[in-house]
Order: C-alpha cells, then structure tokens, then sequence
C-alpha cells in the first residue's frame, strides 16, 4: 500500500536533476538545516534532496511512528524525485539509522550510504537513558539546553541562531518517541543480503558507543567498511563540510577514500 501524499516529507532539491542523486537525512531536534554548510561542496555535480524527517522542520505535521516507517517515506521520495530512482544516502545521527535502515531494507533503491553517529550496541544502563530522556524532554527547546547542545556540538556562533529556529521546530512528542526506540537498536534485519555499499563512520571525539560500534555495523552488511574521522565529534558534517563531501563523493562513486580518514579501533 502505498503512503498518502500527505505524509510524504517535506524535500529541498539542489544541483542538476539529471546528475546522481544524494540524499541527506538530518539528525534528530533539528532540520536539513544542519545540511546548509554542507550542500555548496555538493551540488555543482549532484542532485541533492534535503529532506525534512517526520516530527521535524517543514515535516513536523507528520507524526514519527518508527524508523521502518520514516525509512519507507524515504523510499517514497528516491522514487519519486530521485535521478533513475535510486540515490545515495547519507545520514548523521537520527538520519544515520534511518539510512542504515533504508540499506538494509531497500538495497535496489540505495547503491550506497554514508552512515555516521549511529551505535548498534546496548546502552549500558537503558533505564537509566529512558529516564533521563523523559525528564529533558520537556526541556529540549527551552534556550539553556539549546544553547548547551549547540556547545557540544560544536555549531560555530554564526549558526546559532539558525540552529535554534531548526531546533524549534521539533513536534511535541518526538523527541521520547525517537529516543525509546534508538535506546533497543541493533543491526537492522537484512543487514546480512544487502548488495549496498556501507561506509560506517564516527569522529574521533565521538561517544564511545558510536566509535564501538563501527566495526560492528561495518561487518553487518557484505559491503561494508568503517573509518574514524580525527579530530572532530558528533557533528562533524558542520565542523568539516568538505571533508564530509569528500568523504561521500567518494564513497557514492567507489572510488578510494581521502587519506585524512584512519581505521577505527577493533573491538
């Protein structure tokens, strides 16, 4: 059954129509906003789709039900507006296991995806993370928790305004909805017969998890690899734009990675 078209995502197109496509999927409590930076290394050459995800930016009318279901409106959009009807994708963060999910679940639509800041590991003390949510939540787009977050990411001042308007837009309830269920996330089912090539990436200041969990994911799909990218953390597209375009021009067309990438450390 197909989805209605209300609940499609809201998409900003850049580049050439008939070039290959790229899809960038943003993390979570902001927008393809975090995309902005990133876009003019992109789009001389590319057909870009930023997409807004359900419960955020232009989309957060749409309610987030899941990742499969936020995965399949992705599918919608490449079908739709994709250059051949497949495309690239890239994710960080919450876009990070959404674009894991679309390459485990829909190889024929993705050749490749870029996969960074996402953990297929247990939290050590998942109670403990539930909670915590449930009490930040009210508190996520209140000035002091933006202003903290944007710190710990690293935003350079200049964004901070547009990050807080990004911010802003994250619908009531998201927020928990999303976070109880990365809280149980693994390597998604169909990881293992998936034809699309996976690059699994973390900055090197990133959370421990996340760096853990790089060779494991990397391993889950047949055609997959994993790197570290030095001295930056969780945000990375944002601290290094050209780097990370480099990295996913690179990887979309199969060609060797830029050295300034290492091998992350085996578990």
């Amino acid at each position: 059954m197909s989805r209605p078209p209300s609940a499609v995502p809201a998409v900003r197109e850049h580049g050439p129509r008939d070039a290959p496509t790229v899809v960038l999927l943003h993390g979570l409590g902001t927008s393809g906003w975090m995309w902005d930076r990133l876009v003019p290394f992109l789009d001389a050459d590319l057909h870009v789709l930023v997409v807004d995800l359900p419960g955020h930016g232009e989309s957060n009318a749409i309610p987030w039900v899941s990742l499969g279901d936020t995965a399949a409106a992705v599918a919608e959009v490449v079908r739709a507006r994709a250059h051949g009807g497949t495309a690239h994708v890239a994710g960080l963060s919450l876009g990070g296991y959404v674009a894991t999910a679309l390459a485990a679940r829909r190889p024929g639509l993705v050749p490749s995806a870029l996969v960074s800041g996402v953990s297929v590991l247990p939290f050590p003390h998942p109670r403990r993370v539930q909670l915590a949510g449930r009490l930040v939540a009210p508190f996520v787009t209140t000035g002091p928790v933006l202003r903290a977050n944007a710190r710990a990411l690293r935003v350079p001042a200049e964004d901070l305004d547009g990050y807080v308007r990004a911010a802003r837009t994250l619908a009531p309830g998201t927020f928990l909805r999303v976070g109880s269920e990365l809280a149980g996330h693994g390597v998604p089912d169909g990881a293992a017969t998936s034809d699309t090539r996976v690059l699994a990436v973390a900055g090197e200041r990133e959370h421990a998890l996340v760096r853990s969990s790089l060779p494991v994911l990397a391993g889950a799909f047949p055609h997959g690899r994993a790197r570290m990218v030095p001295g930056v953390g969780h945000a990375w597209s944002g601290e290094e734009p050209e780097l990370f375009a480099d990295v996913l021009r690179a990887h979309a067309a199969d060609r060797p990675l830029p050295p300034a990438l290492g091998e992350p450390l085996s578990r």
